[in-house]
C-alpha cells in the first residue's frame, strides 16, 4: 500500500494511546511524530508544518476539565491556522469536545475508538488542511500577480533573421525545465521572451512571477523573495508568502539579476541548489519547484571572471544563454512593431480609424532607437494621443522635424532625399550647431556626423 505524504503529530500523556495511534497511522502516512508533554508543541511547530494534530484534552492526573486541551488548541491555531486539530477525549468529555469544535477543532475521537472511524476522521482532517493551504497559496499568488503584472503585454513580434533565430531557440528550449539567461540592452523585450518560453512550456497552466531584483533593497530582499512570518520583524503584521514560494509549480523570472549585490547572491544560490526556502522568522523549510529564467543588460560572464558576480550562481542560471538584438540591428521588424503598437493604442484611445503611412514608417526605420522596442512603443503611444485626423504624421513624433514635404503631399519620397533634406534644414535652423540639431533630429552627435558625411553636408 502506498503511503500518503503527510505530517501528523500525536500529543497524549498515555504511552499506550500514543503507541496505538502511531502503529495505526504509520500504515497510512509517511511522517508520524509523537509528544507526551504538550510543552513541546511550540518547538515541534517551529521545526515542521503539520497537516493534522491529534490532541488529548487533559494532561494533569485527575483533571477532566479539558482546559489544557483548549489552551493548546488555541496555541496551535495561532501558530498555524491551516493545521487540522482532532481532539482525543474520554466518553465523559464529549460535551467539552463539542465546545472545542466551536473554538476551532475540526473533529474529535472518543476513547476507545474504532480504527476505521478514526482513519476516516484523520483522512477528512488531512484533506481539509491541504485544501486550506492550497487556498492560501492561490490567494498569495493572486496578490503577487496583481502587483507585478501589467494590464497588457505586447505580443511577441519579429520577422527579421535575428528574431527568427531567437524564436528558433525558444522552440528548442521552451519544452524543457532548463534555466535560461536572457541577455540584451534595456527595452529589447527580454521579459517578452521569458513569457514566450513560459507560454510554450509544460508549466504554461501555472503562474509566471516576475521579480525586478534591481529594485529590491537589502532590507526587503529576504522578505519579498522568501516570505516572512507574522511578528518576524517590526511591521510584519501577517504571514507573507515570498515570490519563490508563490512561483512554485510555475516559472520565476528574475529581471536585472546583474544588479544583485554579492552579499545577496549566496542566498539565491542556496535556495536554487536546495530547492527550498525559509521564511524570515521560521526554521521550517518550504519546498519549491520552479523553472528559473533570468535577464540582464550586464556582461555577466565578464563580471563572473572579475569576481563581481558569483561564478557558481552564473553557471547555475545559464544552462541556456540567449541574446536579444537591439532594435537598430533589426530595422525590418519596425513596421510590424509599429503597426502592432498603433492598433493597440488606437483602440485604447478610441481612434480606431487611425492609419500609419508608409513614409512615417520609413522615418521610424531610420532612427537609432537607443531605448529599443520600449522607446518605439512609447513613441507610438504618444503619437496616437497627439494625432489629429486619420493619419499619423512625422510631426506627431518628437524626434522628427515639422514641415515634412511628405505630410503635405502624402507621396512616398525617396528616403535618402528626405533624410538629407531633414538634416540640412535642421542644421540651418540651428545655425550649424551640431548638438542642438542632433537633439531635435533624435540622433546622437556621432549619428548626425555620419549622416552629414554621407550627404556631403
Amino acid at each position: 500500500m502506498t503511503l500518503t505524504r503527510g505530517n501528523i503529530l500525536i500529543i497524549d500523556d498515555d504511552p499506550y494511546i500514543i503507541l496505538s495511534l502511531q502503529t495505526l497511522l504509520e500504515q497510512h502516512y509517511t511522517n508520524i511524530r509523537t509528544l507526551k508533554n504538550p510543552d513541546g508543541i511550540p518547538g515541534h511547530l517551529n521545526e515542521q508544518q503539520f497537516d493534522v494534530v491529534l490532541l488529548d484534552m487533559n494532561f494533569m492526573a485527575g483533571d477532566t476539565s479539558g482546559e489544557d486541551g483548549l489552551k493548546w488548541l488555541r496555541s496551535i491555531q495561532e501558530e498555524d491556522p491551516n493545521t487540522s486539530v482532532i481532539l482525543i477525549t474520554a466518553y465523559g468529555g464529549v460535551n467539552i469536545a463539542v465546545e472545542a469544535i466551536k473554538v476551532g477543532a475540526v473533529d474529535f475521537v472518543v476513547k476507545p475508538w474504532q480504527n476505521d472511524k478514526l482513519l476516516s476522521t484523520v483522512s477528512a482532517a488531512f484533506r481539509l488542511s491541504r485544501s486550506s493551504r492550497e487556498i492560501d497559496r492561490h490567494k498569495s499568488r493572486e496578490r503577487i500577480l496583481s502587483s507585478t503584472l501589467e494590464d497588457q503585454y505586447t505580443k511577441f513580434v519579429g520577422d527579421s533573421d535575428q528574431m527568427k533565430s531567437v524564436m528558433a531557440q525558444v522552440d528548442k528550449v521552451a519544452g524543457t525545465n532548463a534555466n535560461v539567461l536572457i541577455l540584451g540592452e534595456n527595452g529589447t523585450g527580454k521579459e517578452l521572451v521569458a513569457r514566450e518560453l513560459h507560454r510554450r512550456s509544460v508549466r504554461s497552466g501555472e503562474v509566471f512571477i516576475s521579480v525586478d531584483l534591481g529594485s529590491l533593497t537589502e532590507t526587503l530582499f529576504e522578505s519579498e523573495l522568501f516570505g516572512h512570518l507574522r511578528g518576524a520583524f517590526t511591521g510584519a503584521h501577517e504571514d507573507h508568502t515570498g515570490r519563490l514560494e508563490a512561483a512554485s509549480g510555475g516559472t520565476l523570472f528574475f529581471d536585472e539579476i546583474g544588479n544583485l549585490p554579492l552579499s545577496l547572491q549566496s542566498k539565491i544560490l542556496s535556495a536554487l541548489q536546495n530547492r527550498e526556502v525559509f521564511r524570515v522568522g521560521s526554521t521550517k523549510p518550504i519546498e519549491i519547484d520552479i523553472r528559473l529564467i533570468c535577464a540582464t543588460n550586464q556582461p555577466l560572464r565578464q563580471m563572473a571572471a572579475e569576481g563581481t558576480f558569483r561564478q557558481d550562481l552564473f553557471y547555475r542560471i545559464n544552462t541556456v544563454e540567449m541574446e536579444i538584438p537591439p532594435l537598430r540591428e533589426r530595422y525590418e521588424d519596425i513596421p510590424l512593431l509599429a503597426e502592432s503598437f498603433m492598433s493597440r493604442y488606437a483602440f485604447k484611445y478610441r481612434k480606431e480609424k487611425l492609419q500609419l503611412p508608409s513614409y512615417v514608417i520609413k522615418k521610424l526605420q531610420k532612427f537609432d532607437w537607443p531605448g529599443n522596442v520600449r522607446e518605439l512603443q512609447h513613441a507610438i503611444e504618444r503619437a496616437v494621443i497627439m494625432s489629429d485626423g486619420n493619419n499619423l504624421k512625422s510631426s506627431d513624433f518628437q524626434f522628427v522635424t515639422e514641415g515634412d514635404p511628405d505630410e503635405k503631399s502624402g507621396e512616398d519620397y525617396n528616403l535618402d532625399n528626405l533624410e538629407k533634406w531633414a538634416v540640412r534644414s535642421c542644421l540651418k535652423k540651428h545655425g550649424g550647431n551640431i548638438s542642438k540639431a542632433a537633439i531635435e533630429l533624435g540622433l546622437t552627435r556621432g549619428a548626425l556626423y555620419r549622416r552629414m558625411e554621407k550627404y556631403g553636408l
